[in-house]
C-alpha cells in the first residue's frame, strides 16, 4: 500500500471457519489498535452507494465490514498534520477482513461494491451525544478531497 495516514491503523482479522459457521475477532482491549470503548454500532449501505465524508474532532473510529464489500476512503485534512492531503483507499470485507482505524479529525466516508447490501461495523471510542454530535460533514462530491467515486476498470 501507498503510505498510510497518520495515525491510521489496521489490523488483519482471523476468520476461524468449522462446520457450525465461522468466528471472527474484531477488536480486543488487548489489541494494539485499541484506546477505550465508546460504543459498537452497525450501518449498512447498499451496492453503489456512497456515504461520504464525514469527520469527527473527537472520537476515533474502528471500522470493519461483517458481510459483503466495501470501498473505504480516508482523506487527511487535519491542518498540521505530516500526512495532509493524502489519501488512502481500502476494500475490505468478506474477501480482505480488516479493522481500520481512523483517527479524529480524518474525514472518511464508503461505497458499498458488492452485489448485496454491505454490514459495517463500528467501534468508535465515544459514545454519540444527540445533542451535540461530534460530527464533520462534507459533501461526497466536495472540492476539498479530490476523490472520484467511480469504479475503475483498469
Amino acid at each position: 500500500m501507498e503510505k498510510m495516514i497518520e495515525g491510521v491503523k489496521v489490523k488483519r482479522l482471523k476468520v476461524i471457519p468449522d462446520e457450525r459457521g465461522r468466528v471472527m475477532e474484531i477488536l480486543r482491549s488487548d489489541d494494539e489498535v485499541f484506546e477505550k470503548f465508546g460504543q459498537v454500532y452497525l450501518t449498512t449501505v447498499y451496492p453503489g452507494v456512497v456515504k461520504a465524508w464525514h469527520a469527527h474532532k473527537l472520537q476515533n473510529d474502528n471500522i470493519a465490514v461483517v458481510k459483503g464489500m466495501l470501498k473505504l476512503v480516508l482523506c487527511d485534512l487535519r491542518e498540521g498534520s505530516k500526512t495532509y492531503g493524502l489519501i488512502n483507499e481500502f476494500f475490505i470485507g468478506e474477501h480482505n477482513p480488516l479493522l481500520v482505524h481512523i483517527p479524529a479529525g480524518v474525514y472518511h466516508g464508503f461505497k458499498g461494491i458488492g452485489e448485496k447490501e454491505t454490514l459495517v461495523i463500528n467501534v468508535p471510542t465515544n459514545t454519540y451525544n444527540y445533542k451535540d454530535p461530534d460530527e464533520l460533514r462534507l459533501p461526497f462530491d466536495t472540492d476539498k478531497i479530490p476523490y472520484n467515486w467511480e469504479r475503475r476498470n483498469y
